[in-house]
């Protein structure tokens, strides 16, 4: 993907999938490139449409929320790239989960009842829903893994006020049932998400993607019930298969350990589901665009400037 220099630019940063440029002090572009990671590897193959898949999932979730709490979206000026209002983030996650699945499972399946000192109840099974959503939140590594940490460690620590996490429980959890909501209308049923915080003066913004593939994962609706009560997998829309498929062929990670070969039909499959989310939890049909990088940078500087940021 192409480096771009924009008029006032004051700092670049790769993240594992987003490009970040921050314009001033004040303005963030966010470049959604197609690269894809998991385990917090950034896995060697680009998956074509990733970057758009996720950024016009994120923009239609915040224009969705901005009911619930203010972000930081201000303008979507192509495909892969938005523009909004710079924050300092909450160096933590909010994480979220409705059902016991994946981390939450293995954690639960290990014997342990309680994560990141939320409780979790005897008797479930795999994918089953929790009595009410529960927050497992996790510290936002620079670099390696996200570690779980319970809300007093965060506030022990200083990395939230007690008055601040209070409010963002409350939007936690309101996102997430305005998520479910979304979901439920689609056929899909939001799992888990996570979301990401921060702020501008004393007001805390919702940052980041919402309720994409890539921090989310969704079940069909359609034959959940039969399908627990038989034992058998859920259906899902997230990027949980691409996990599967690495732990089945023994990468997770791990030092020593090397990435599986992606093939290019296994390249164009990921893709396929990345769109088919798009189409399913939005509702529309996905449009493939493709820009030349100029035409990319022009939308770009023209958007700042009617924002009046360059």
């Amino acid at each position: 993907m192409a480096e771009f220099q924009f008029p006032s630019q004051s700092h670049l940063y790769h993240g594992k999938v987003r490009d970040v440029y921050s314009i001033g002090q004040e303005w963030l572009v966010m470049v959604a490139s197609n690269r894809i990671s998991a385990f917090d590897v950034i896995l060697p193959r680009p998956i074509p449409f990733k970057g758009q898949v996720l950024n016009q999932i994120a923009a239609y979730m915040l224009e969705a929320t901005r009911d619930i709490c203010p972000n930081w979206l201000m303008d979507v000026p192509a495909p892969n790239v938005s523009i909004g209002k710079r924050c300092t983030p909450f160096r933590i996650e909010m994480v979220v989960r409705g059902n016991v699945v994946g981390h939450a499972w293995r954690t639960y399946q290990s014997g342990k009842r309680e994560l990141c000192g939320a409780v979790m109840a005897e008797g479930l099974r795999e994918n089953d829903f929790f009595p009410q959503p529960i927050i497992t939140p996790s510290t936002k590594a620079e670099a390696g893994h996200d570690e779980d940490i319970s809300k007093e460690e965060i506030i022990a620590k200083g990395l939230v006020s007690a008055e601040d996490w209070k409010i963002l429980e409350d939007y936690t959890l309101r996102l997430f049932a305005k998520g479910k909501e979304i979901a439920a209308s689609r056929g899909l049923i939001l799992a888990d998400t996570k979301y990401e915080f921060g702020k501008i003066g004393d007001t805390i913004y919702l940052m980041d993607e919402v309720h994409t593939p890539d921090s989310s994962r969704y079940f069909y609706a359609d034959g959940f019930e039969e399908r627990q009560a038989r034992g058998e997998k859920q259906k899902q829309l997230s990027k949980e298969f691409v996990r599967e498929w690495l732990i089945a062929n023994n990468f997770m990670g791990k030092e020593g350990q090397a990435v599986p070969e992606m093939s290019d039909e296994w390249i164009n499959t990921i893709s396929k589901r990345y769109i088919e989310l798009y189409e399913k939890v939005t509702g529309k049909d996905f449009v493939p665009v493709t820009l030349a990088d100029s035409e990319t940078a022009q939308r770009v500087i023209t958007s700042l400037q009617k924002l009046g940021a360059a």
